[in-house]
């Protein structure tokens, strides 16, 4: 059996979506062929409050090894984990490499800096490396065309980096084309043949511990005769023109059907601008200046993700939240659609969570694009809304055959017979 290293500097019991892509590897990898051995950092040094609940999710024979990282306490000098863990994880590695036979080292990114790591150990040793995009690297977030601000300096070291960082790597996967599209573009010596995407996945056994170990939602009341409608996870830069569109849709529920829309309550969770604050709200402004406060809630803070997961199992349905740029792809509807909950999703007409609703019959997709932006898709919206609170939903309207193909497992198989693939190939010269 050969053996890989996954390297995720926030691992359960973190709550960021990347920790939760390298767990759905490493439960999966060793049916296919591959030890695995994760290299993360001591919750000690999370800035956010550690979810040790996630631990009883991972394989009891995992490997984890935890090294130190420069504090954020009493002195925040810098906030990201793969630069503060940085030195931590290169002699990490040098060790394991030393000791035993290392037959690959999986990077994903975000954070982004660990990506380094993989050029540095191929250069000293010569042990293959792999690099997975859950965001872009090179991307013009908000912000970056301030000179000399935080997001331009980001944006200027990401430049100098990626390219060093891609320069021996064996394959790259993203979570869709989109998030590697640009690598493709900037760097002649990689081939698309070494790029694959591989979506999330599904893992039911996430929810299957809530089944055994049930407890209620105390963000609302399931049982007080509304409907409580969910969209938990970040509220991303680019994603307020849909927000602003579903906003005016209730407007239109509000004057047409004002008794439905008296019953109708959306929860926004985890949206805050910062993680841990619980009073960085985002959509709370916006709800406000509509007069929708009686309609919309926020929670800005970011809850454990069991907490979310059964928020989203209680939820009469689930609100999907789509980007305008068309790379996007939200994890979060697989996590929907596992829920057994109607979902209303906005999303961009590229990204490929709306092949998977449409595919899997698991919810309706209203979509915008550059020639239909979503503030013209106002009436949609308010459609589909109307549509699925008189719809009488039930699980047993989905495609679970079709599904299955999406399951955590089944992507974990796919990235197992990319390994098999790359690992004995010559890197990218």
């Amino acid at each position: 059996m050969r053996q890989v290293v996954i390297v995720a500097p926030q691992f359960p019991p973190s709550n960021l979506t990347a920790g939760q892509r390298s767990r759905y590897f490493a439960m999966h990898l060793a049916k296919f062929g591959w030890r695995v051995k994760v290299l993360s950092v001591k919750p000690a040094y999370y800035e956010e409050k550690p979810d040790y609940e996630l631990e009883a999710l991972l394989p009891p024979d995992l490997e984890v090894i935890r090294t130190k990282a420069l504090s954020t306490h009493p002195l925040r000098l810098v906030g990201d984990i793969s630069i503060r863990a940085f030195c931590w994880h290169y002699r990490a590695l040098c060790r394991l490499v030393k000791q035993e036979k290392i037959d690959l080292i999986y990077i994903p990114i975000p954070p982004n800096y660990s990506a380094m790591l993989g050029y540095l150990i191929y250069r000293k040793f010569g042990i293959p490396y792999a690099i997975d995009y859950i965001d872009p690297w090179v991307h013009a977030w908000p912000g970056c065309e301030v000179l000399l601000s935080k997001a331009w300096l980001t944006y200027q070291l990401s430049r100098i980096l990626e390219p060093l960082a891609l320069r021996y790597v064996k394959l790259i996967t993203a979570v869709a084309p989109g998030y590697y599209a640009g690598v493709l573009k900037r760097y002649s010596w990689i081939d698309a043949s070494r790029c694959l995407a591989i979506p999330y996945g599904a893992e039911e056994q996430d929810f299957q511990y809530l089944d055994t170990h049930p407890r209620s939602p105390y963000l609302f009341n399931p049982s007080d005769g509304n409907l409580h409608i969910v969209y938990a996870g970040a509220m991303l830069p680019r994603a307020y023109s849909a927000l602003d569109a579903l906003f005016q849709a209730l407007l239109i529920l509000k004057k047409d059907y004002p008794d439905l829309a008296q019953r109708l309550k959306f929860h926004f969770i985890g949206t805050g601008s910062r993680p841990t604050d619980p009073a960085s709200f985002t959509v709370r402004p916006l709800a406000q200046r509509y007069g929708l406060l009686d309609i919309v809630s926020e929670n800005p803070a970011r809850i454990f993700y069991l907490d979310v997961l059964n928020h989203l199992k209680h939820a009469y349905a689930v609100l999907l939240l789509g980007s305008s740029e068309p790379h996007y792809t939200p994890s979060k509807v697989f996590q929907a659609v596992l829920s057994r909950r109607p979902i209303i999703a906005l999303l961009h007409t590229k990204s490929t969570a709306v092949g998977i609703l449409k595919e899997t019959n698991a919810g309706t997709a209203v979509t915008f694009d550059e020639a239909k932006p979503a503030d013209r898709c106002i009436d949609d919206i308010a459609g589909a809304i109307y549509k699925t609170v008189q719809h009488n939903y039930s699980p047993r309207d989905i495609n679970w055959k079709i599904f299955s193909n999406y399951s955590a497992e089944a992507m974990t198989q796919r990235l197992a017979q990319a390994f098999d693939t790359f690992v004995s190939t010559k890197p990218c010269p």
